[in-house]
């Protein structure tokens, strides 16, 4: 479609000084969504709000399309534009990214209030699909700034994270806390909370538990299957599995500032993850286990292939953290590390009265792997 010729006849023209409204603030509009996108992308690694923003550009652009691009053209005029050397001091500095998101989020919902205003004199169609453009903005871009307050920290510790243990809900909420404690002093730094045989008020009641010591400790603290539970009791996140709720639906439960893992157990399924908003996939079962039954192991051929698949990808934005997962423990760790992993998800390994001392020495053979952290960002 040309819209010049769909939308506006050749012999209707706009003044230039409207022409120069449009055309600096459809610009103004475009970059600061970028900025935002990008920020989600690579600095929060924030799946969910990346894809949004991403569509909230294109829309954009379309809407856009129905200006008559060649007067917009024809009436850009940026050295005579008197606004260029109109700045202040504060538009030259940002100290963290919440200041970046802060002004990005601003200058974005501006212009396209201007665009929508100044619209509605040349194209009435370009105006109300702003409008509807800009309402949506102000859930992602509150959703955003959130995620930089709080689901920022989260996925940046998702980042670093190298060991992640799975318990169940213990004895009792004493048993379970002390249990946490251990772990956490023993370098765990995501704990899940999996325990199929609690009724769901002792569950959440756990989890609430969970929530409070692991935020005292911090360590990640995801609860398994249950996106209500962990939405209710505020947990860090919530892992599904290929057979639960697609990650789609988990992310309309806990929201964009919460994390989402998702298991996989073959290279099919982790690209589809990775094509997905899930923050972090499990991979395996690797080796047999005792604390849950399957009746095929990928085993360590599944980790190489995943190794190959995150190594082969250039935009290393659109991988997820991998946990190696099932039947891991100090005696086989060396074969998980030989794959190429750095990370580790356990459950029966530390399960007995040994449990630090597994972690500890799980953790020092990880260490030997890198793994690709985000550069250090200054957030708060």
């Amino acid at each position: 479609m040309n819209p010049d010729e769909d939308h506006h006849p050749v012999d209707r023209e706009y003044p230039d000084t409207i022409m120069r409204v449009l055309d600096a603030n459809a610009n103004r509009a475009a970059e600061g969504l970028r900025t935002l996108e990008e920020t989600a992308r690579f600095v929060l690694n924030a799946h969910a709000l990346t894809s949004r923003l991403k569509t909230l550009r294109h829309d954009l652009a379309t809407a856009i399309q129905l200006l008559p691009r060649m007067q917009l053209l024809r009436a850009r005029d940026t050295a005579g534009d008197v606004g260029t050397n109109a700045t202040t001091q504060s538009e030259h500095q940002r100290s963290n990214v919440r200041h970046i998101v802060s002004a990005g989020t601003g200058r974005t919902q501006q212009a396209l209030r201007c665009l929508e205003e100044y619209g509605k004199i040349v194209d009435a169609e370009m105006a109300k699909r702003v409008e509807q453009i800009r309402y949506r903005c102000y859930d992602v871009f509150a959703e955003l700034e959130q995620v930089c307050v709080l689901g920022g920290d989260r996925l940046s510790r998702l980042q670093r994270a190298r060991v992640y243990a799975l318990i169940d809900g213990g004895e009792d909420e004493t048993a379970m806390v002390q249990r946490i404690g251990l772990l956490a002093d023993a370098g765990v730094d995501i704990i899940q909370l999996r325990d199929r045989s609690l009724d769901d008020r002792t569950l959440f009641e756990r989890a609430v538990a969970g929530t409070a010591v692991t935020g005292r400790l911090g360590v990640l603290w995801i609860i398994n299957d249950r996106a209500d539970i962990a939405a209710a009791s505020n947990a860090d996140g919530v892992h599904v599995g290929q057979e639960e709720l697609p990650v789609g639906q988990v992310r309309r439960i806990v929201g964009s500032q919460s994390i989402v893992g998702l298991s996989t157990h073959d290279i099919h399924q982790v690209r589809e993850a990775f094509a997905s908003t899930a923050d972090y996939i499990g991979c395996g079962p690797v080796f047999p286990g005792i604390t849950k039954q399957f009746e095929r192991f990928p085993g360590c051929d599944f980790l190489c292939e995943v190794s190959r698949e995150i190594s082969s990808r250039a935009d290393h934005s659109e991988t997820r953290p991998a946990f190696a997962i099932g039947g891991i423990g100090a005696s086989n760790i060396d074969q998980v590390v030989r794959a190429g992993f750095g990370r580790v998800a356990m459950s029966g390994a530390i399960a007995g009265a040994d449990s630090a001392e597994v972690a500890r020495e799980v953790r020092t053979k990880l260490e030997t792997v890198p793994i690709d952290n985000p550069a250090d960002m200054v957030i708060a």
